[in-house]
């Protein structure tokens, strides 16, 4: 018996068992080899004449045995003479392929496709199987050759026969193992199966581009008897046919016009188990120092589990054809998790055990291709079927939402004009970049209002006032809204009408553009205001002088309805922002009303130990109610203070859609002045 040429068994011992983690690939290693065997035999053909093959006979043939535990793997490939195969199968981590394929790197692509990439593959066979045998023949010899292992100790190599050139790859399977602790066991029996051996290749190899054949089961209707009667039921009989069960040509590779929509809409709904059409299909080509393709699916509808912790995002990760990893997370940013696809790149570089990446420039170079490839899609549909967009960011806009949030403001440059809300004075969902061209040019902000519908947001006192002042309000209603427009901070939108800083420029400006100039366009920053919280700097100069008049002169007031409050606000002040509505709720410093109610939901909302917001009672100075509170001031009636205070309070906070702290308090008070 020959030895391993490896400075120990232990070696060999991890390539078996460490390096792969589903014993399943075994499947898949064996018929890229065989694959790479039958290229290297076309690849000959092509550059030498006398080489003679019919390109229509090659193929690769999987077959079983079930009483003797055998699964064989046959090429008519290029084969291997007794040198090769002491050096590819004796060597561990030796690589034919890889050698032919560096040899050969200028005729890489449509003639020839080298999956192999490294020596290890083969002995993936020994996770599955006790015994392993190799019977081949190369190309233009009269001799087979016959290696044999078990995968411990060596192997040995014996003439033999085999009728054509090619290569067998015998595994015979390991016994069922018996139940472990935890009450599992590897059962080998499924690899025994047609349907186990079909579904694998289906899953892992549908594309490599040559034949995979099986004989597989069938059933068909026997001929009817000629002395049949009327009463002759059919009889049906099994029979076996051989069958090429792989796809070879993958859609992605093809050219985008030669491909129908809607087998793209098939592929997608087989592929991903999904029963709806995509709401769009992205397919492209890229070349240069890092060639792939890439063929991508919006879904048209969110899968139930999206949010969910056990949702897996990725792309499934091909390399020439074969299926390397079934969810790579790492081309997809988390924003965008809910797209569906294939890349296919020859060039990845990929551990030995080909399941798992290294961290590398080219998968980072795919991945930023494939957002931006994404990003242009989204925004092409904005632009061009707003009715299919507005659908689509029903389903996902809460991802895009919460990556600007999670990244802290990093990826508002990317998302911010993805992103839709509902405008109270269009009466329609709109993007950042619709609502700043749509603004007064003494606009210097964009205002907004959070809550949990947008029926309510419409009727806040402070809506109404910003509204009434020619503003318009985007009524925020998901959770993340807010703490997503925190993290902006500010939106910058782009190609707005410059604005001057006196007349004589903008006359300026005026006759030139009369002369024929293009108008000048600016970027503008505007920032995010929450419209319930602080100094939205919108009163005139005389309705500021108002309030500070008004608070002036009822000091003794405001500090008597402080302390019948108590620490429920920060303070009460005249509103220069309220027009109609007696008083409204509003907050100081970053957390607002609706922040402070969205973090109790989570689960650490215990009311005790959950951050308050700074709340403020502002009151309408010109409103009736006010005089009634003056006047009780004048009066000395300290009860009635205390008595309306906490009506007003309460009041303001069931506009804010928060619950009085004691209802039932509430409720009496009410009866009471009634």
């Amino acid at each position: 018996m020959r030895q391993f040429k490896t400075e120990s068994k232990k070696l060999l011992d991890l390539m078996i068992n460490s390096i792969y983690t589903n014993k399943e690939i075994f499947l898949r290693e064996l018929i890229s080899n065989a694959s790479d065997a039958v290229d290297k035999l076309n690849f000959k053909s092509l550059q030498d004449p006398s080489v003679k093959i019919d390109q229509g006979d090659l193929a690769i043939r999987v077959s079983f045995d079930k009483d003797a535990r055998t699964i064989t793997i046959s090429d008519n490939g290029i084969g291997m003479t007794a040198e090769e195969l002491e050096r590819n199968l004796g060597t561990i981590a030796h690589s034919g392929s890889e050698e032919f394929k560096t040899e050969n790197a200028e005729q890489q692509g449509s003639d020839v496709d080298i999956i192999g990439q490294f020596g290890v593959g083969f002995y993936s066979a020994f996770m599955v199987a006790s015994h392993v045998k190799v019977v081949s023949r190369a190309y233009g010899e009269d001799v087979a050759h016959v290696w044999e292992s078990d995968g411990l100790e060596g192997y040995t190599i014996e003439d033999g026969e085999r009728a054509e050139h090619g290569t067998d790859v015998i595994l015979t399977l390991r016994e069922n193992e018996k139940l472990d602790a935890d009450g599992e066991a590897e059962t080998y029996d499924r690899f025994l199966t047609e349907w186990g051996l079909k579904s694998l290749i289906q899953q892992y190899s549908n594309y490599v581009r040559y034949p995979i054949q099986m004989m597989v089961s069938k059933s068909r209707q026997k001929p009817k008897p000629e002395d049949a009667g009327d009463d002759y039921k059919p009889e049906y009989e099994d029979y076996q046919e051989l069958e090429t069960v792989n796809s070879m040509t993958p859609i992605w590779k093809k050219r985008s016009s030669d491909v129908e929509q809607k087998d793209y809409d098939e592929f997608y709904k087989s592929t991903f188990h999904d029963f709806d059409d995509p709401a769009r299909t992205i397919s492209f080509h890229a070349e240069g120092t890092l060639e792939y393709d890439a063929l991508l699916f919006v879904p048209g509808r969110a899968p139930f589990d999206l949010y969910s912790k056990d949702y897996e995002k990725g792309l499934s990760l091909y390399s020439s054809n074969v299926l390397i990893m079934e969810k790579c997370d790492d081309l997809l940013p988390d924003y965008y998790n809910f797209v569906r696809g294939v890349v296919d790149s020859a060039d990845v570089s990929l551990n030995i055990s080909r399941e798992t990446l290294q961290q590398n420039r080219q998968l980072k170079a795919i991945a930023k291709r494939v957002e931006k490839k994404i990003t242009a899609d989204l925004e092409d549909m904005r632009d061009n079927d707003r009715e299919a967009y507005e659908k689509f960011f029903e389903n996902f806009g809460r991802g895009l939402k919460y990556g600007i949030y999670s990244s802290y403001g990093m990826k508002a440059d990317e998302l911010a004009d993805l992103l839709l809300f509902w405008s109270a004075k269009e009466q329609k969902m709109i993007t950042l970049a619709e609502y700043a061209k749509g603004m007064p040019e003494d606009q210097k902000a964009i205002y907004y209002a959070a809550g949990d519908s947008r029926e309510r947001l419409a009727k806040m006192p402070v809506v109404k006032g910003v509204l009434d002042r020619g503003y318009d309000v985007l009524l925020l209603t998901q959770d993340v809204d807010e703490f997503t427009f925190q993290a902006m901070r500010e939106y910058v939108a782009a190609d707005m009408p410059k604005i001057y800083e006196d007349d004589a420029a903008r006359e300026a400006a005026e006759k030139a553009v009369a002369d024929g100039a293009e108008p000048e366009v600016e970027d503008r920053h505007l920032e995010l205001k929450n419209v319930a919280t602080g100094d939205l700097d919108l009163a005139t100069e005389d309705e500021k002088k108002e309030a500070e008049d008004a608070t002036k002169e009822n000091e003794d007031l405001f500090s008597a309805m402080k302390e019948a409050l108590g620490d429920k606000v920060e303070k009460v002040a005249v509103s220069a922002r309220l027009t109609d509505a007696p008083a409204c709720i509003t907050t100081e410093g970053p957390l607002s009303l609706e922040m402070e109610k969205v973090l109790q939901k989570g689960p650490e909302g215990a009311p005790d130990g959950m951050p308050k917001s700074q709340r403020v009672l502002e009151l309408n100075a010109k409103h009736p109610v006010f005089d009634k509170l003056v006047a009780a001031q004048k009066a000395g009636d300290a009860d009635k203070i205390k008595q309306y205070s906490g009506l007003l309070y309460d009041q303001a906070l069931l506009v804010e859609g928060i619950l009085p702290e004691d209802p039932v308090a509430f409720a009496a008070a009410v009866c009471n002045l009634m």
